[in-house]
């Protein structure tokens, strides 16, 4: 009985890890351009987004999944890209989704839900720690902190509030989880 159980939860975890695994979303290209023990350094591109006030997560995520699931202009489904970040934009907290790269400005489909909108996050140099397990507030404080501290000592001038990046689905286990703390940074190294 005991070795039926380890084989139902290993092919279970193992499953569900695949799966998540083979969701091969596009992901926002960037750049290393420097690598430290504990962070790195990318350049990110200029980068599409749709974005809503995040009164509460789950409602603003609601928002964003409806609007690329087909409640847009058009009616156009958009495959769902990684990362998802949240982040603080002129003191509100915001839910960002990356559009696929197919899209510019002029051809990404409008939200039918004024509540969301199309934004561009600007070509930019970005400190980077990755961390595994939950994307709780609580883990995301601790790493965002242990980056900041990271920067302060490295001396590298952080711009703005930490950002929140998660890749996984939700069923994914949280050893395999991967989720960051970033922060825009000045780079002229």
């Amino acid at each position: 009985m005991k070795n039926n159980l380890i084989i139902f939860f290993a092919l279970f975890f193992s499953v569900f890890f695949l799966y998540s695994a083979s969701m091969a979303n596009e992901e926002a290209i960037y750049d290393v351009v420097h690598k430290h023990n504990d962070y790195e350094i990318r350049l990110y591109q200029d980068r599409l987004i749709v974005q809503a006030v995040m009164e509460e997560e789950s409602g603003a995520f609601r928002k964003l999944f409806k609007y690329i699931n087909g409640a847009n202009n058009i009616s156009e489904k958009i495959k769902m890209t990684i990362p998802v970040t949240q982040t603080n934009k002129n003191n509100t907290s915001v839910m960002q989704f990356y559009l696929p790269s197919k899209f510019t400005k002029k051809t990404v489909p409008n939200p039918t839900n004024s509540e969301v909108t199309i934004e561009t996050i600007r070509e930019g140099y970005f400190a980077v720690i990755q961390y595994s397990g939950w994307a709780s507030k609580k883990n995301f404080t601790k790493y965002s902190d242990i980056l900041r501290q990271k920067l302060i000592e490295d001396e590298v001038s952080v711009k703005g509030y930490a950002i929140k990046a998660t890749y996984n689905a939700p069923f994914t286990p949280p050893p395999f989880r991967r989720n960051e703390a970033m922060f825009r940074i000045d780079w002229n190294k």
